[in-house]
């Protein structure tokens, strides 16, 4: 079956609502520790349940895709993340929400499987082109969440939040049925059996490297979202929460003009896209570390942070889904690893230098994790220059997969 634009965009809009149960919470936190009775210091759980429920199903349901019918599996987990949903959105108490909150993160991998069938679905000659579109949606989710979350708390609290998110999974259940072509596998595998794969996948070294960039480049984009807002409300500028939320709406201009990333990949530029996408990250923060005197020079660097971004992650996967093409599955959800840990830092650590050394601080601290990313890059070029020797003298099953990626 080929695979449409109009595929491409269902499969977006998947991984877009599914990653958007993870991060709606962050806008609201207030509002639901003040209808909750939770005490302030006891607000990061609400962010952190989904965060580590989402980790764990990276590495225990990811794999499934491997060895499964995918388009059963994405069908199966929205549903299943939409009962989160609906837990989260009646919970009376801190506890049930948390519950909640695990389940749905949890069974949000599914952007991984998604992601991953979206790559084998595609003819290698467009794989890039839609590993740009699928994961835009990624970016969508992620910077749309907190102004969907704010809007919907304004006008009707933010249960309503949940109980919409849980009808778009509903539906999108339905419309992957409905609408994706059975995946039928030839070879059989256990669980056991893609386990030890996936484990295998932490020895090599084209996986490692591309895994550390994302690290790093995950904590330098998460230094830059988890803390932006805090100069934003402060003197000079003291913006409301709905003002400081249309800043995510340059993230997202910046992130789908980076959709063009995968067509450059399709070309066998993936790894040059790579290099010179690091180098704009760095430099983006020459303009968001402005944020206490220039509104406008924190637009561009916001726009350019998340146009890099995503033209790394785009790249990034697009070569990872090529050099290990018998296991997608497993190779997006180890990846995804490397960016859950890079976000979690960054998200952690900006907000303690913030403390200490306000914004200036920040900047310099998302600047060197987008420099440890490009000296990654620089030193995983050897990998890259290796592994097209060996496809060209051995015919390395891998390594052939990464020459025409990369």
């Amino acid at each position: 079956m080929k695979l449409t634009h109009g595929l491409r965009l269902l499969l977006a809009m998947v991984c877009s609502v599914a990653v958007a149960t993870i991060y709606v919470a962050q806008p609201v936190l207030a509002q639901i520790g003040q209808d909750l009775g939770v005490p302030e210091s006891d607000l990061g759980w609400i962010v952190a349940t989904g965060q580590i429920g989402y980790l764990a199903g990276l590495a225990v349901l990811v794999p499934l895709g491997d060895m499964l019918d995918r388009r059963k599996l994405i069908a199966g987990q929205l549903i299943l993340a939409a009962i989160g949903m609906l837990v989260a959105a009646v919970s009376p108490a801190l506890w049930l929400l948390l519950i909640g909150l695990a389940a749905t993160g949890l069974f949000a991998v599914i952007v991984q499987t998604t992601v991953a069938f979206a790559a084998d679905l595609s003819t290698p000659a467009e794989r890039g082109r839609t590993l740009g579109i699928v994961t835009s949606g990624v970016i969508i989710g992620i910077l749309g969440a907190r102004v969907l979350a704010g809007v919907l708390a304004d006008l009707w609290g933010w249960r309503s939040i949940y109980i919409t998110l849980m009808l778009l999974l509903v539906v999108l259940s339905i419309a992957v049925l409905k609408q994706l072509p059975a995946d039928h596998r030839s070879n059989r595998r256990t669980y056991g059996d893609v386990l030890t794969s996936f484990g295998h996948l932490f020895r090599e070294p084209l996986f490692i490297s591309r895994g550390m960039i994302a690290f790093f480049l995950f904590a330098s984009f998460g230094t830059l979202w988890s803390a932006l807002a805090l100069p934003l409300a402060a003197e000079p500028w003291q913006l409301s929460t709905a003002q400081i939320g249309l800043f995510g709406i340059a993230g997202l201009a910046g992130a789908l003009g980076a959709a063009r990333a995968g067509r450059w990949a399709d070309t066998g530029r993936a790894n040059s896209v790579t290099g010179a996408a690091l180098a704009l990250l760095t430099l983006s923060w020459i303009a968001s570390g402005q944020a206490t005197w220039s509104l406008w020079l924190v637009v561009v660097g916001v726009i350019v942070l998340d146009f890099a971004v995503q033209a790394v992650h785009v790249s990034n996967q697009s070569l990872l889904t090529a050099a290990y093409s018998e296991q997608t599955s497993s190779t997006i959800g180890g990846y995804m690893i490397f960016y859950s840990l890079g976000s979690a830092l960054g998200a952690t650590a900006t907000t303690t230098i913030y403390s200490t050394s306000g914004w200036t601080g920040c900047a310099v601290l998302g600047a060197s994790f987008a420099l440890c990313g490009l000296l990654t890059w620089v030193l995983g070029r050897r990998t890259v220059t290796k592994t097209r020797y060996d496809a060209a003298g051995h015919g390395s099953g891998h390594a052939g997969a990464t020459s025409k990626a990369g």
